[in-house]
């Protein structure tokens, strides 16, 4: 099965992730993981992408698309896949042509993902208050549109992001039949 997870930061997108991968048997792919593991390369590409992330914003749309198909064209990927915090934007959902099965919306408010967010120990350097409120703000901008487009094209499904870890979970296996 491939499956993708859409939603705003902190709405739970990599703790299902993780639990999908886990009741799935296929592997999780988080595209801020990839960046942030980019970010710390020595390399032309890695510090343009630690010096956008850093500043909040989205990697350009063929940038995340090149690195995203290179990603999923390894052999691990080839049975299905959970890929989490991509297409953010239309352009990156309509290019994207992978057998894309259903895509998992966790449907959280600004409020919840901040309160969420503040509480959350980490270490990354672009979760400061200013750049989690820029990337919220992409967020509305960029990729509720996307959310859009997956919903008029029958393959949305939309979850209350903030119910319980337990009932979230329950409710993305109901709607995806996988009970």
């Amino acid at each position: 099965m491939k499956l993708i997870l859409i939603g705003i930061q902190g709405s739970g997108k990599s703790t299902q992730g993780n639990l999908l991968t886990e009741k799935l048997q296929v592997p999780y792919l988080s595209t801020g993981h990839i960046f942030r593991t980019l970010a710390q390369e020595k390399t032309p590409l890695g510090r343009y992408i630690k010096e956008t992330m850093n500043a909040g914003f989205l990697i350009p749309d063929e940038k995340t698309l090149e690195i995203v198909r290179e990603y999923l064209s390894r052999p691990e990927y080839k049975n299905g896949y959970i890929l989490d915090g991509f297409p953010r934007t239309i352009k990156q959902a309509e290019e994207f042509k992978n057998g894309v099965d259903k895509v998992v919306y966790l449907k959280v408010s600004d409020k919840e993902a901040l309160w969420r967010l503040s509480f959350r120990n980490s270490d990354r350097e672009d979760d400061t208050l200013t750049a989690i409120k820029k990337r919220i703000e992409l967020f509305h901008k960029f990729t509720e549109p996307v959310i859009d487009y997956y919903r008029q094209n029958n393959m949305l499904v939309e979850v209350n992001g903030e119910n319980s870890i337990e009932d979230i979970f329950k409710e993305i296996l109901e709607k995806l039949s996988l009970q």
